[in-house]
């Protein structure tokens, strides 16, 4: 009788870790596996998900912990508003290449521009994005002059507003060629010029480490300018992860200690199947 006793105790010992193992993995499929430190606030840019459905994306994103769904138009932030998460970064029908540099396209963005800034505004949204556009043999100097002429209004409306503008820098080597704003020298020395603070730079860690390196120290050094932060791995833009060259979490920790409190967007497009759970990995990478 004290053996089998015996033997009955081993057996349910030996299946207490199991079982608590199992309770875990029950309660982990229904809550997040991981609370994020909250010191940076995530993003995620649209069109690198664009195949799922985006109010199934806004529930996928809080769940993760991202607090915004970025590069949206106008009648699709409502979708991101409901579930508790903003759009970082408004956006419409608006080219990348026939941008501010060209006087030839002011009278078109001004009429187009003003519209949105005042809805983003409305909606409780903190920027809006712009583009230099191609140069098509338009001068570095010329078309800065060109785009701060150009924006000359918008500021001021956004400035009115509480809308910050934000133009990116692309590459110009292999994604985006002849753009103009392909340095962070350029875009910098155009924000001096137009003299806002409604007036900032979209810094793409991707797109200015094909272009410059370097890229901790251009934080460092010019932080003032940068509203906002897009990510990608190098070379592919595809994730950010060790398969590639740069380091994220010692940029997002340069951001975070420049006292940065906007926020940062992933813009990678996900080689794996499994695209969210290449979404959950970046975000933790970047969660210092």
């Amino acid at each position: 009788m004290q053996r089998r006793k015996a033997l009955r105790n081993l057996a349910l010992t030996a299946a207490a870790p199991l079982a608590l193992s199992t309770a875990c993995a029950a309660e982990s499929q229904n809550t997040p596996a991981t609370k994020l430190k909250g010191n940076i606030k995530h993003s995620v840019s649209r069109w690198c998900f664009g195949d799922i459905p985006l109010e199934e994306f806004a529930e996928n994103c809080k769940e993760i912990g991202i607090e915004s769904i970025e590069l949206l138009k106008e009648d699709e932030w409502q979708i991101v508003l409901d579930r508790g998460l903003t759009c970082a970064v408004a956006t419409g029908d608006i080219s990348l290449t026939e941008g501010f540099n060209n006087p030839k396209n002011h009278a078109k963005l001004q009429a187009f521009y003003p519209d949105l800034i005042r809805k983003a505004a409305a909606a409780g949204l903190p920027h809006v994005i712009c583009f230099s556009g191609n140069r098509n043999g338009i001068g570095d100097t010329e078309g800065m002059e060109n785009c701060a002429v150009g924006l000359d209004p918008l500021v001021k409306l956004a400035e009115k507003e509480g809308i910050t503008l934000i133009m990116e820098v692309f590459n110009s080597k292999i994604d985006h060629p002849d753009y103009q704003a392909d340095s962070t020298s350029w875009t910098v020395d155009l924000c001096k010029k137009i003299g806002s603070e409604r007036m900032k730079i979209l810094y793409d860690i991707y797109h200015m480490q094909i272009m410059e390196g370097d890229i901790i120290r251009t934080i460092q050094n010019n932080h003032t300018y940068f509203a906002h932060y897009h990510t990608a791995g190098v070379p592919g833009r595809n994730e950010i992860g060790t398969g590639q060259e740069l380091n994220y979490p010692a940029i997002a920790q340069a951001v975070l200690d420049t006292g940065f409190t906007g926020y940062f967007g992933q813009e990678f497009m996900p080689k794996n199947e499994d695209k969210l759970q290449s979404l959950r990995e970046a975000i933790l990478l970047c969660d210092v």
